[in-house]
């Protein structure tokens, strides 16, 4: 609840404040995603938790639980970090930003290619 009210809060000072002082508005829009980062990391532990428990529990190895955090948080990432370069008028720097952000997911993610390129190389033999 007191995500929403500060991210309904700030969408309402920046855009006053962007007619007169955009960098402000900025500044205000950086600072309550920081803010909000911070708060849904409490949530995020909880999930990382879960998933390392629920791996364990079916005997999966940790290692390929890994590379699938490393994928979702690259992504969610890129999204916010192209999100302000929009947001900030830099539609070029967002585009870039969006496309490191997919090669750096699809690195993150080879691990997991590999293990089931393997696991299909043990079922063809």
């Amino acid at each position: 609840m007191r995500a929403a009210v500060v991210a309904v809060v700030t969408a309402l000072l920046a855009s006053v404040l962007r007619q007169s002082v955009p960098q402000f508005a900025l500044a205000l829009t950086l600072a309550a995603g920081v803010w909000l980062l911070l708060e849904a990391a409490d949530s995020l532990g909880a999930v990382v938790e879960l998933m390392n428990r629920l791996s364990s529990m079916a005997g999966v190895d940790p290692q390929v639980i890994r590379p699938v955090l490393k994928t979702a948080a690259i992504a969610v990432l890129a999204r916010l970090t192209g999100e302000m370069c929009r947001g900030a008028g830099e539609q070029g720097l967002a585009a870039f930003v969006d496309t490191a952000g997919t090669l750096a997911a699809l690195g993150a993610a080879l691990p997991l290619l590999e293990g089931v390129a393997e696991l299909m190389a043990v079922m063809l033999t």
